[in-house]
Parts: C-alpha cells; sequence; structure tokens
C-alpha cells in the first residue's frame, strides 16, 4: 500500500499499521478498558443525518471560520497529541508546516517532541499548547512563561486526566516514553527496519519542554498511563484553573469538559472556549462521546464561550454534523496522526486536503456556501 492509495482516514490507518512497530501503533491506535467510547466517538456521528437543500447557488464558498479570535481556512483543529517523533521522525515539525501550508489551528502537547520554542518560530498559523498540570509547580510555571515568550495564540489546559486511564494495548506491549525494547515487542521493531533506523540513529529522543525540570519520559522510561499517575496534579480543582488562566494571561481553553456543569462553571471563570472532549476514549472508557454531548452543552452556553467538538471526526461530514449542531468548530488528533506514522508531512499534507476537499464538496451538496449557514434544522435525529 502507498499513500496514493489513501483516500480516506482509515486508508492512513492500514498505511500506518504497515510500517510502525506493534506496540508504537497500539499506542496511537488504542484506548482505555474496552475501548468502547473510542469506538462511540465516532459512532455516534451515524445516529444523526443531515438534510440537504439544492438549487442554492454553490459556485463560490467559503468554510473559514474564526476561532479563539483567528482565522482558520477550514473548520478543523489539528489537536495537541505527545510523542510525535516515536511515530515519525519528523514529528510535531511535519505537522505544523502542515497546519501552516492549510492555514488551520495546530496545537502541541506538554508532552511534545519538539520544543515550545521551535514550534513557535514555525509559521504565522495559530497555535495552542496543551498544558498538562504538574505537581513541580516550577515546571507549569516554566511551559507558561516559554508559550508566552513564544507568542502562542492559546493555552489548552487538559482537565481529563487526573490518573491515567488504562490502556491495555500499552499493558500488553510494554509501551513506554521512551520506547523499550522488550522480548515481547522486540521482533516487531526488529521486522520495521525503517522506523528502527529512523529511531536510533535521526535527532535523540526527548522531551524538551519537560526535561528541563523532570527525567521521566525521557531520561527514565515510564509508560503515559504511569507518567499521568504519577506526574500530574490530583489536587487541580476550578480555583487552580482560575489562577492557571489569570498567569497564563492569554486566550484560554480547557480540553476535556464533558458535562453541561463543568461548561457552566467554564464560562463562570472566564474561559473563552472549551473542547468537548474524552481524550480519544484513552480515559475513562463507557463515558459519552463529545458529539453525543455538543447539543446540551450548546443550549447550556452557546454564545457565552466558544465549543469545539473534539474526537471521534474522521469524514467531512462529521465536521459539518458538529458545525450543525452549534459547535464553533471540530477537531481530533488521529485524524492526522495516522498519515503522519504513514508517510510523514507528505501523509499530513494529504490528510488536511482530503478533508478539504471532502468539506468543501458536502457544504455544496448541503446547499451552503458559508458555515454559519449549517443550524440545527439541517439535522435530523434517528
Amino acid at each position: 500500500m502507498r499513500l496514493t492509495d489513501c483516500h480516506n482516514i482509515a486508508d492512513f490507518r492500514r498505511l500506518a499499521k504497515q510500517r510502525l512497530p506493534w506496540p508504537v501503533f497500539d499506542y496511537i491506535d488504542g484506548a482505555a478498558d474496552d475501548e468502547l467510547t473510542k469506538a462511540r466517538n465516532t459512532a455516534a456521528f451515524d445516529q444523526v443525518d443531515l438534510v440537504p437543500n439544492v438549487l442554492a447557488g454553490v459556485a463560490e464558498i467559503d468554510p473559514s471560520v474564526t476561532v479563539m479570535g483567528r482565522k482558520s481556512a477550514l473548520p478543523l483543529i489539528l489537536s495537541p497529541t505527545a510523542l510525535q517523533r516515536v511515530f515519525h521522525w519528523q514529528g510535531e515539525r511535519a505537522v505544523a508546516r502542515a497546519a501552516q501550508k492549510f492555514g488551520l489551528w495546530f496545537g502541541i502537547s506538554s508532552l511534545a517532541t519538539v520544543s515550545i520554542e521551535e514550534i513557535g518560530a514555525m509559521g504565522d498559523n495559530p497555535k495552542m499548547f496543551q498544558l498538562y498540570v504538574h505537581k513541580d509547580k516550577g515546571l507549569n510555571r516554566s511551559m507558561i512563561e516559554r508559550c508566552q515568550a513564544a507568542k502562542f495564540d492559546a493555552i489548552a489546559l487538559t482537565v481529563d486526566t487526573i490518573v491515567g486511564g488504562k490502556r491495555e494495548r500499552c499493558l500488553r506491549s510494554g509501551f513506554s516514553s521512551p520506547p523499550r525494547f522488550t522480548p515481547s515487542s522486540a521482533l516487531s521493531y526488529a521486522i520495521k527496519p525503517r522506523w528502527a533506523l529512523d529511531y536510533l540513529l535521526r535527532e535523540k529522543f526527548a522531551l524538551p519542554n519537560l526535561d528541563t525540570h523532570v527525567t521521566a519520559g525521557t531520561g527514565e522510561a515510564i509508560s503515559i498511563q504511569g507518567y499521568f499517575t504519577e506526574m500530574l496534579d490530583q489536587s487541580m480543582d476550578w480555583n487552580m484553573v482560575a489562577s492557571i488562566r489569570e498567569q497564563w494571561g492569554g486566550t484560554f481553553c480547557l480540553k476535556g469538559v464533558m458535562s453541561v456543569a463543568d461548561a457552566r462553571r467554564a464560562v463562570e471563570i472566564g474561559a473563552d472556549a472549551i473542547m468537548i472532549s474524552n481524550h480519544g476514549g484513552r480515559q475513562l472508557d463507557g463515558s459519552r462521546a463529545p458529539f453525543d454531548q455538543l447539543t446540551e452543552i450548546v443550549d447550556a452556553v452557546g454564545g457565552q464561550i466558544e465549543v469545539i467538538c473534539d474526537g471521534g471526526v474522521r469524514r467531512g461530514t462529521h465536521v459539518l454534523k458538529a458545525l450543525a449542531a452549534g459547535a464553533t468548530c471540530a477537531s481530533g488528533g488521529r485524524l492526522y496522526l495516522y498519515a503522519l506514522a504513514a508517510a510523514g508531512q507528505p501523509g499530513v499534507e494529504r490528510a488536511i486536503g482530503i478533508f478539504a476537499e471532502e468539506i468543501e464538496r458536502d457544504m455544496k451538496l448541503m446547499g451552503v456556501t458559508r458555515v454559519d449557514q449549517l443550524t440545527r434544522e439541517r439535522l435530523r435525529w434517528r
């Protein structure tokens, strides 16, 4: 299978599975417990049908939106994800360049493998930093100050990782940061020599936004589940969130909100946006999908705060359904991670290009020329 054979996200997933050692692929692909929530994140979109209008004069359309004060060429955010240089040696650099090319919001994780400073200097498209609140308060302060200096456009504070979810695929493979070559997984690395040579011979693995303060994840191998549980501050509460927002002083988003009550609290503390998200099904299995929760949260706080539907997005129609239900835009991680793992920057660009074509084609088929014409009247729940 080649990159040119990829015509949707499922194709990129198959190509990534061919090219990655299985512990690395399972880290991207896997989720918590029985992975029910991961599956539900995408399946939720199937419970709603689009109602198109015709004869609407759609020769010229505008799929752009304004999100958190910055224009995005598409109603789509490339969500921050960790450890990207493990998946492909280009890592966050590839995703950043692709996002710049298409004029999209792009985020990096606290557990990114490229520094805040380097990403901040790449391109003029909007950038967010996904902040994990650590027990080490000096580390939290350092990351915020580095984002301020690098002129990031927003911080997305992740609030759903008080402990690490039970990612059973990773428990079976022994996947860790940095990757360990265990007896059970050694063969899988050996039979993927291209990945192994890139990992061993190119730039040394690092977590440059963390390793100034902690060795876990770089000098000391640890599972992501273990990292979240051991390193993150389980005492985080709304007062701490308000303090972080004040310290940051810029555009502020909460990532991982799933209830109306929490959405209302986000409004009260002055957050600019919330990402309805369950961490890609990687934390609390059996929880609702973001799209399941979208309408009730929009009905409760819409107009007071921007609402981003994060997770499960695999098609342009999923983006349109989220917009019609009231979201400011949609976002996701695996939608570009499979493509990154499969082919680096060319893969990410092809994946975004496919989304752009689908969104534009589907807008025309829906009979709309702007995304704000997608309203709940254009949806029917089964």
